[in-house]
């Protein structure tokens, strides 16, 4: 498969080697066809039998998943002789008319763990089936996003700029952060510019092999530098970055070869100059950028970090409802009730209907995952994560400053596994959000009231916000267990009300 030629990413181990034959890298979509993309989906499945890599393990799973769906969905087509026939028939079928959304859904969870990977044969099983998706669905907003992510991780960060900003276009509700990757990138892009220049004014010689091919010059200028001649050496060096900018390597070649020349320029300078210092400070700054976008507050809002303890004086001696994002409460008219509680906690993605869900909301109970509702003002905010590095990324980039006047510190991030202890020996399935707040509440067990609103596990479906409502129920949580757990100490059950205390 060669779909990803124009932008492929040389794997010779020389940083200054990147294929530059592509032109300008934008994010505009290629055609294709559903019927190759299934086929390539197919044929890629038989080549993960016997993967001992976790993520490509992963990755066969969603394509099992996706194949065994389709299967489904042709059982009424007549027979075909084999299974890509099967594929090839009922590719024909759906391209002429529309992509029914459970094998979209089905085709973005292909994608995304191809995009995990990392590797080119799964960057390309990705980006075809990306072109695929926004070939049927031009407005899809996960399509772009994906695409977003898939150009960044090819090294085009100019180009998923444009594709975030097609999925921002497309919605309102900005719960993955990629307003502030795009701000990062932008930031990024500009240092890297600023950084160049100043090499190029630094090392005017340069400019006299800047035309020639970047490989070539690179390795004549790490031989040059062997021999002992840095400025022969820098000059080169500098003259085949300038190359492989024009040549709009992928970034990560060119990062590399930056990286390398900042290293032997420092090695070679016992005593910096204030042009490499400065140097050094973009380079830092635009890696910075990259990873994470820039604050413009970063105080937060003057937002106060809180410890379990401090949470429970908060919450002791208050009426507590908890109200899930269950399809029944959007229906449910307990607006009233809900909001004659001392405290009322929502999760995630919850929607805002006042006479079904009540207006308020005191505690916003969220996964680090997502940012959905963290723009909300809410009194408290705990956000739940089981890697305590990637909780304090996310919490770096999604907090929004002024949204909250108190937020759960370290002590609060994982209750089910770091306060409970429970481990997966004792409890296997990774605890959602509400079960982690149930838990701590329980736990706690300082509040006289303590109720659940709505809570049949999306037995009767979810009810969320508009960009949250594609997302799928996860199936890495086991809802029957923490059902179990909340039954074994319900106090009473009445309709939709189920009492803790």
């Amino acid at each position: 498969m060669t779909v990803r030629s124009r932008w492929s990413r040389s794997r010779t181990g020389d940083p200054a080697s990147a294929t530059t034959d592509a032109g300008p890298p934008t994010a505009q979509v290629t055609p294709a066809e559903l019927e190759d993309c299934l086929r390539a989906c197919a044929v890629h499945s038989g080549k993960l039998v016997g993967s001992l890599d976790k993520r490509r393990i992963a990755l066969a799973e969603k394509l099992r998943e996706l194949l065994a769906l389709w299967a489904t969905q042709e059982q009424a087509q007549p027979a075909a002789t084999g299974a890509s026939g099967l594929i090839r028939r009922g590719a024909k079928a759906v391209t002429g008319g529309t992509l029914s959304n459970e094998l979209l859904d089905a085709l973005l969870g292909v994608a995304n763990k191809a995009l995990d990977c990392g590797y080119d044969d799964e960057l390309n099983l990705a980006l075809l089936i990306n072109d695929t998706v926004l070939s049927q669905r031009k407005n899809s907003r996960a399509g772009w996003r994906l695409r977003g992510r898939l150009l960044e991780a090819m090294g085009r960060p100019d180009a998923a700029v444009e594709a975030f900003d097609r999925y921002l276009g497309l919605t309102q509700e900005d719960g993955f952060g990629v307003r502030s990757k795009v701000a990062g990138l932008r930031t990024a892009q500009e240092r890297r510019g600023e950084l160049l220049t100043l090499l190029q004014r630094t090392v005017p010689d340069s400019a006299a092999f800047a035309a020639g091919p970047a490989t070539d010059v690179w390795a004549d200028g790490l031989q040059t530098h062997s021999a002992g001649d840095w400025d022969g050496a820098r000059a080169r060096l500098v003259g085949a970055l300038v190359a492989l900018d024009r040549a709009e390597a992928p970034e990560q070649e060119f990062q590399e070869a930056l990286g390398h020349y900042l290293d032997l320029s420092t090695s070679a300078q016992h005593r910096p100059t204030p042009e490499l210092t400065r140097a050094i400070a973009l380079f830092a700054e635009q890696r910075r950028n990259r990873m994470r976008g820039p604050l413009d507050d970063p105080l937060f809002g003057g937002l106060q970090w809180i410890s379990l303890g401090e949470f429970r004086n908060k919450v002791a001696g208050k009426s507590i409802c908890l109200v899930a994002n269950s399809g029944k409460v959007g229906e449910s008219g307990k607006g009233a009730e809900i909001d004659g509680y001392d405290l009322v906690v929502r999760f995630n993605s919850y929607k805002i209907d006042a006479v079904h869900t009540g207006k308020r909301t005191d505690i916003h109970v969220s996964i680090h995952k997502h940012g959905f509702n963290w723009d909300r003002p809410v009194d408290i905010r705990l956000v739940f994560g089981g890697i305590s590095n990637d909780w304090k990324y996310s919490l770096r980039n999604r907090l929004v400053p002024g949204a909250q006047k108190f937020l759960g510190d370290e002590s609060l991030r994982w209750p089910v596994r770091n306060i409970g202890k429970l481990g997966n020996d004792v409890w296997p399935a990774i605890p959602t959000s509400g079960f982690n707040m149930l838990w701590l509440l329980d736990f706690l067990d300082v509040s006289p009231t303590l109720d659940l609103i709505g809570f049949d596990f999306y037995e009767s479906g979810a009810y969320r916000i508009d960009a949250a409502m594609k997302m799928p129920i996860t199936s890495v949580h086991e809802y029957t267990s923490e059902k179990a757990w909340v039954m074994e100490r319900a106090q009473s059950v009445s309709g939709m009300r189920i009492s803790l205390r």
